[in-house]
C-alpha cells in the first residue's frame, strides 16, 4: 500500500489539494489529509472547509511514500512558516522520498534550497521563490524525487504524475481513462 500525506494550512488552493487526493484515492493509495493547525477543519482560499483525516502532531510519517503540498494565498506562506512541516520535509528529501507541490507551493521547497540544481515549475510570478531551480513552464516537471506544478488547471496532470510514480504509467493511463481526461 503506497501512503501519501498532503497537507492544508489555512488558505490552501481547494482545488490543488482535493485533486490529488481524490485521484490517488482512485489508484489505491492510501492518502492522509493532515492539518499542520491544531483543528482538523481548514478553510481554503475560497472559504471552503475541509475536514483534515489528523493534525500534523498525531501523525507518524516514517512509512509515507509521497509528501504534497497544495498552492494557495495564504495557504503557502502558512506552510512554508511551519517549522515542523519543514523539518519533515528536510529529513524525507534526505531519505529519497517524494516530494510534490503546486501554484506558489513549490516556493516552499525554493525556501528550504531543496530545488538546487533541479528543474522546477510554478504559478507564473512566484518564480523568484524556486531558489537555485532552472524555471521550466512545462504544466508538470518532475527532477529526481521532486515533482513541481503550476496551478489549478495542472491539478489533474499534476495527479497522474503522482499516480504514474507511484503505481507506473499503466495505472496513471487507467485513472486518465476512467476521469474521460483528454478526450
Amino acid at each position: 500500500m503506497k501512503k501519501v500525506s498532503i497537507f492544508l494550512a489555512s488558505g490552501f488552493e481547494e482545488v490543488e489539494a482535493l485533486t490529488p487526493v481524490d485521484l490517488l484515492r482512485r489508484a489505491g493509495a492510501q492518502v492522509t489529509i493532515v492539518s499542520i493547525g491544531e483543528e482538523r477543519t481548514v478553510k481554503g482560499s475560497h472559504e471552503i472547509p475541509v475536514t483534515a483525516d489528523a493534525v500534523f502532531d498525531e501523525m507518524d510519517f516514517a512509512d509515507q511514500d509521497l509528501f504534497i503540498l497544495p498552492g494557495g494565498q495564504p495557504g503557502t506562506n502558512n506552510l512554508k512558516a511551519c517549522g515542523k512541516l519543514r523539518e519533515l520535509l528536510a529529513d524525507a528529501n534526505e531519505k529519497g522520498k517524494l516530494l510534490a507541490a503546486i501554484c506558489a507551493a513549490p516556493t516552499v521547497f525554493g525556501d528550504m534550497g531543496l530545488l538546487k540544481g533541479k528543474k522546477a515549475t510554478c504559478y507564473p510570478g512566484c518564480e523568484d521563490g524556486l531558489t537555485g531551480a532552472e524555471y521550466r513552464t512545462e504544466r508538470v516537471v518532475t527532477d529526481g524525487t521532486i515533482t513541481t506544478s503550476r496551478g489549478v488547471g495542472t491539478a489533474i496532470p499534476f495527479g497522474l504524475s503522482l499516480i504514474e510514480q507511484l503505481f507506473g504509467k499503466e495505472k496513471s493511463e487507467e485513472i486518465r481513462e476512467s476521469i474521460i481526461y483528454g478526450h
